[in-house]
């Protein structure tokens, strides 16, 4: 009996140590090219009342309940939204912007578990068109560690970064006005004065 218990802690410590030595964050990233002018793309993004008309998880729950607050657009607007057991609850801010460049989102969720984490997303350039890569990059704790041994974050949120910006292309390519008539510097908002 001691025997068995003394293989069990040795497995037990050998698992914890294995899962302590992972790598301590994650990254994943998907891009797409969109035969539109980053300027026309920008806004979308920038904009959080644009996500209703791209965004992959809209459609998963139709009831989902989303509140704006902060401000209009650009730095400091703030998108909470509260959902069925496919979109759970969080809320994302934006928190930098590059106007027609690069717009860095901090996205925290409440449900299913809780995280802090930062969506990029950056436009550049290519050929006559722009294109357009979301990442989204964080910390991983001890339980975030053992998930990974789990589940592939890599899988799990690429599928949705591959949907999204393949609805953003069909969005942007067929021509739809963008949120509210806004333009790149109108989403920008006070973008500026983080810069200045």
């Amino acid at each position: 009996m001691k025997k068995v218990l003394m293989i069990l802690l040795i497995v037990v410590v050998g698992l914890a140590m294995f899962i302590s030595n992972r790598p301590g964050q994650f990254h994943v990233e998907r891009s797409t090219t969109i035969e539109a002018p980053a300027a026309v793309l920008f806004p979308r993004i920038a904009d959080l009342h644009g996500w209703a008309a791209w965004s992959p998880w809209e459609k998963r729950d139709l009831q989902m309940k989303k509140t704006f607050s902060g401000a209009e657009a650009g730095v400091g607007a703030v998108y909470d939204w509260s959902g069925n057991d496919k979109v759970g609850s969080g809320r994302m801010t934006v928190a930098e912007l590059t106007p027609d460049s690069r717009i860095e989102i901090t996205v925290e969720f409440f449900k299913p578990f809780a995280a802090t984490n930062s969506c990029i997303f950056t436009l550049a350039p290519e050929g006559s068109g722009t294109k357009v890569t979301w990442a989204m990059e964080g910390k991983e704790d001890f339980m975030g560690k053992a998930m990974g041994l789990f589940m592939n974050m890599d899988k799990m949120i690429g599928g949705d970064f591959e949907e999204g910006l393949a609805n953003l292309k069909r969005v942007a390519e067929a021509g739809a006005p963008s949120p509210a008539g806004t333009d790149s510097s109108q989403a920008a908002g006070a973008s500026d004065a983080t810069h200045s």
